[in-house]
């Protein structure tokens, strides 16, 4: 489906950035990897329920970077959006 290889494609601009730009504090690392694995596990499962927490974990993701790291926060809601787009 093409939503879920777009959001695959987002997953991995996060990754990148993480890699290269911020200085994240472990805390924060662990953090966004925790989402990034949930959000990974509902396109592995294929799941097309609406899943509030993990939009709403997205959505308060972006707030907490917004400031800091607006490039990550940028692609957490490119993220958000297209997850709304698949209907999750």
């Amino acid at each position: 489906m093409p939503g879920r290889e777009d959001l695959q494609e987002k997953l991995n601009k996060l990754r990148v950035q993480l890699d290269q730009d911020p200085p994240l504090s472990e805390p924060d690392r662990e953090h966004l990897q925790q989402l990034m694995s949930q959000i990974e596990a509902e396109i592995a499962l294929e799941n097309t329920l609406q899943d509030t927490s993990l939009v709403d974990g997205v959505n308060l993701a972006v707030e907490r970077f917004e400031i800091s790291h607006p490039a990550v926060a940028g692609t957490l809601r490119n993220i958000m959006l297209t997850l709304g787009n698949m209907g999750i």
